[in-house]
């Protein structure tokens, strides 16, 4: 998921070098924490947070295959 997280950040920003995902495994849920440059934060978020909520959206479809939850956090 890590991955997945990467690349469509990357896809995303104009400085995809400064793109960088951790991940934190609970029991029960994940969590991935992303951090892009300043400038970017707002390609990531989108226009009232519609691309953030559509890679949650592709996140929580994923997990729902691999039977697991993952939370994603967009940090500045």
């Amino acid at each position: 998921m890590k991955e997945l997280i990467e690349l469509v950040a990357r896809a995303l920003v104009d400085h995809p070098d400064q793109v960088n995902v951790k991940e934190h495994e609970g029991a029960q849920t994940t969590v991935l924490e992303l951090r892009v440059a300043d400038g970017d934060l707002g390609k990531v978020i989108g226009k009232q947070g519609r691309t953030a909520r559509a890679i949650r959206t592709i996140l929580n479809a994923s997990g729902t295959k691999l039977k697991k939850r993952f939370v994603l956090e967009i940090l500045e």
